[in-house]
């Protein structure tokens, strides 16, 4: 059975993720097709030396852009995740302070009246 916290954490986690993968739709789509293109065309010219518009660079420039797209996406996911966790942790931190020190304030009033 998961605690109260890990439900909290597992949720600002989820979220992270969720936000982080709107980021990537907005505006990591592009960035990856492009640094992946390039990125690929200048890996086939310092293998090859010399290169020609062929079929072969054609498949390799595709693939490279599905391995920057790819890239970019799971690192959006996985950062937004990371700072998910992280806010989910801040969260609980912050709440239980505030729930610790919630009785004392009501107890300084108790006495004063």
């Amino acid at each position: 059975m998961k605690t109260a916290k890990e439900n909290k954490i597992r949720v600002w986690t989820k979220a992270g993720a969720v936000i982080g993968a709107a980021g990537f739709l907005a505006f990591g789509i592009i960035p990856g097709f492009y640094f992946g293109s390039y990125g690929m065309l200048v890996l086939m010219n310092h293998l090859l030396g010399h290169i020609e518009a062929t079929v072969l660079l054609r498949v390799a420039t595709a693939a490279g852009i599905i391995l920057g797209v790819t890239c970019v996406g799971f690192l959006s996911i996985v950062a937004g995740s990371v700072l998910g966790t992280v806010a989910g942790y801040a969260a609980h931190a912050a709440g239980a302070a505030l729930k610790e020190s919630a009785p004392a304030a009501e107890a300084e009033s108790v006495k004063t009246n």
